[in-house]
């Protein structure tokens, strides 16, 4: 009888571990991150800080230093299923950036800028108009995101694939910062396998954990999983590096709340396929199929 019971034990053990397999990973990097930061982070509160909320409060912050999250694109697209991360509106600000390189809100379908922009509905000298200056190489003049694109296929084994945003001698023009500043793309060759393997690492010197974890992961999977195709690799990890991780104050109890949930199954990511050039992506080149989520959390609070 030991013996049978061993067995039927073992057997569950094995079935959760096979449901725990099922189960996003993207979520479970998420909640580990957010018990860490509420856990084992530190507090500003107190401290002079430049952020605050819309009744002119400071936005106070339990932060975390340098953390560091790897996720397989190859294996699972990293959406959240705790609640839902809006797919398209991540693509439209991802191309907004990367392939209109545009400054101006009015380029937008959403309004997530809309309290940078001036009265004309630029954010200055900042992201997208960073990417579209263009520089003098030995090859030509070329942009920040074409000379990515030519390296890739041209010289794909470089250690010199990147971007940089962080402008010093332009901050002053940026209505804000750059919060995400820098991609180093890195290509691998697999053994046994023809194609070869687009890595990257995404630099970020400040994340609100709530508002723009996600939605940063997402964007930036779907820049990866774009230009791989466009320079005929596949995926393979993107490392995401925060200098400073931290949950605000008034966003405590929902990241509590939203911790505890139980995380679904991955969806399938889908990237129209007959896209070969990538100024020729829209946001409606991509979907996530078998896409569950929990309930959606409204009107967060965001700090300015």
């Amino acid at each position: 009888m030991g013996f049978i019971k061993e067995q039927k034990s073992a057997g569950i053990r094995e079935t959760c571990r096979k449901e725990r397999d099922k189960m996003s990973y993207a979520d479970n990097v998420f909640i580990n991150m957010c018990k860490d930061i509420l856990e084992n982070g530190t507090s500003t509160e107190g401290e002079k800080v430049r952020p605050h909320w819309e009744d002119g409060t400071p936005a106070y912050t339990i932060k975390k230093f340098g953390v560091v999250n790897r996720y397989d694109l190859s294996k699972e697209f990293p959406i959240l299923t705790l609640r839902r991360t809006a797919l398209k509106s991540a693509t439209d600000e991802i191309l907004w950036i990367w392939q209109q390189k545009s400054n101006n809100i009015h380029d937008l379908h959403s309004h997530i800028w809309d309290e940078w922009a001036d009265e004309n509905g630029s954010i200055g000298k900042a992201y997208g108009y960073q990417l579209g200056v263009r520089h003098q190489y030995k090859e030509g003049m070329m942009d920040q995101v074409d000379r990515v694109i030519y390296d890739l296929k041209n010289n794909p084994f470089s250690r010199r694939i990147m971007t940089n945003i962080y402008v010093h001698q332009d901050l002053h023009e940026m209505n804000l910062y750059p919060c995400a500043y820098s991609m180093t793309f890195n290509v691998t060759q697999k053994k046994g396998e023809d194609k070869l393997t687009l890595n990257a690492i995404l630099n970020q010197r400040s994340n609100d954990v709530l508002a723009a974890n996600n939605w940063n992961v997402v964007q930036y999977a779907v820049l990866m999983h774009m230009l791989a195709q466009v320079c005929d690799m596949q995926v393979g990890e993107m490392v995401h590096v925060i200098a400073d991780a931290h949950i605000y104050d008034r966003h405590v109890p929902i990241i509590k709340e939203l911790i505890t949930r139980e995380p679904k199954e991955a969806p399938k990511f889908w990237l129209n396929p007959d896209i070969h050039d990538f100024y020729r992506f829209t946001r409606n080149d991509v979907k996530v199929e078998g896409y569950e989520f929990g309930p959606q959390i409204e009107n967060i609070p965001i700090a300015i």
